[in-house]
Parts: structure tokens; sequence; C-alpha cells
């Protein structure tokens, strides 16, 4: 039976998902908060690096039972690249992933800049189309520029992640204009991804109609996590659903929002009519 919810689910790579929020796991006070947080917002994905495991399911325990954690929650995980410069290691880390997690869904990150994080973005369509070679559902992790996002594209990346801001600076949309015109120009999926602060940023980009959002550093340093996780949840729904109603267009000068159908009683009365 298909609903509304169902009807306007986030598709990604031909899979469907109730949820347009996407959501991070590192940085959180503790396991105790993440699974809280996770549970509050019922994120699509949960993204994990590579570099947080220390073993294979099935072997030793993972570091601080993350793996056993990310097993209990139920959501699909969406592995990362974290912390890779070269396409080489990006690669080698996406290949490790995949047998890890029992995936083919990798985030591709790809770092041409420590101090900002910004994505490399002369060697990220390499990278992308290799992935998408061995077989990979990449999302990689961009640029609001037009030209690379098309590029990444053309290679086969069924969806695109442009940054709002750099990474966990929580400014929200620097460059508005660039990323509406992103919006407008392609009509593959794509969700923002790093940047975002507030639950309003996040409804701002939804509007924009962005498909989604993944989120970290906003949530996991909050002073109340899980609180702030459930205003993401929310801000998504609302972003989405104002997106869909059709917002109306901005006006220069002031409308009466009650129309002036003649001249009113009073005026009559007051002038001996």
């Amino acid at each position: 039976m298909t609903t509304p919810e169902t009807a306007d689910a986030l598709v990604l790579y031909g899979q469907r998902f109730q949820s347009r929020l996407l959501l991070g796991t590192a940085r959180y006070p503790s396991p105790d908060v993440l699974e809280a947080a996770v549970q509050r917002a019922r994120p699509a994905m949960l993204t994990a690096s590579l570099r947080r495991q220390s073993a294979a399911p099935g072997g030793a325990k993972a570091d601080n039972g993350f793996w056993e954690l990310l097993r209990r929650l139920d959501v699909p995980v969406l592995p990362n690249t974290a912390g890779c410069h070269s396409v080489q290691e990006a690669i080698a880390t996406a290949h490790m992933a995949r047998e890890l997690f029992e995936t083919p869904w990798i985030k591709l990150e790809l770092i041409g800049d420590d101090y900002t994080l910004q994505p490399d973005t002369l060697q990220l369509v390499g990278a992308a189309e290799r992935l998408i070679k061995d077989g990979f559902q990449v999302l990689p992790y961009c640029t609001e520029d037009l030209v690379l996002c098309q590029r990444l594209v053309d290679v086969g990346c069924q969806a695109v992640m442009p940054w709002a801001a750099p990474i966990g600076t929580g400014r929200g949309p620097v460059n508005p204009y660039a990323m509406q015109v992103l919006r407008e120009r392609l009509t593959v999926p794509m969700l923002v991804d790093a940047g975002l602060g507030l639950p309003s940023h996040a409804c701002q980009v939804l509007e924009w109609g962005y498909d989604g959002v993944l989120l970290n550093t906003a949530v996991a340093l909050a002073q109340d996590p899980v609180a702030m996780a459930g205003a993401f949840a929310d801000a998504v729904a609302a972003g989405r659903a104002a997106f869909r109603a059709g917002a109306m267009s901005a006006q220069d000068a002031a409308q009466p929002s009650t129309p002036v159908l003649g001249t009113p009683f009073w005026h009559h009365a007051q002038n001996g009519g």
C-alpha cells in the first residue's frame, strides 16, 4: 500500500529510505548518548569510519563496542573514507570497508586541504569513477561547485553530497546562490553534507529542494545531543513539506493579506453616508 510518506521516500541508487536525515557517529559524549540520539532521529543511514574499527565482526571486539552498538541500532551503515588524502588510499579504504561492513555503499571523502578539510576537487571525480567501476554505490563529499558535481554525475554518481560550509564549522550555507543554482541545474538527489549547525539550516536547504542532509558535529556537540537530533529530524521533515507545498514568490512591495472591496461602512457613517 502506497502512503504519502512512502510515495515521497528518498531514493538513492534505487533504494528507498523513509528518512531524509543521515547521522554521523563520532564525537558523542558516550555510546549511550549516541544510541539515544539515533533512536530519537530515526535516520536513514549512519556514517562510520573504518578507522574507528579495530577488528572485523566476529573477531576481537571493536573499539568500545562500537560495532556491536551499530548492529544493535539496526540502521543501515554508510562507511566513509574519512581522512584519506590520495586516490589510492581512498580506494583501499573503500574496499576494506566493503568487506568489513558487508555493504557496497561508500561515502567518498578525499581531502585536499587539512585546514578547511575541503575535498580534493581535482582527484575526486577519478576516484569516484574507479569505485563505481568496482561496484560501489558512491556518495561523494564535494563542494557546491556546479561543474564538479556535474562531472561526478557524468562518471556514474547517482547522488552527490555538497557541503554548506567547511566540516564542523556549523556556519550554515555560506554560498546560498551557488547552492540554489546547483539544485536547479542537477536532477540527481543531493544531500547537504557538512557545515550545518542549526535545525533552521537544515530546514532551509530542504526548502530549496535538497533531498536530505548529513549531520554529525551539530548533534554530537550540542548541549543536549538527543534533543538536538530530534530538532533536526523535525526541521528536515518541515523543510521537505514546505518544498512540496510550494512557497509563495517573494515580493518587492507590501501586499495586503485582506482584500479591500469597496469603501468600509464606518467610512460612510463618518461622512454622513
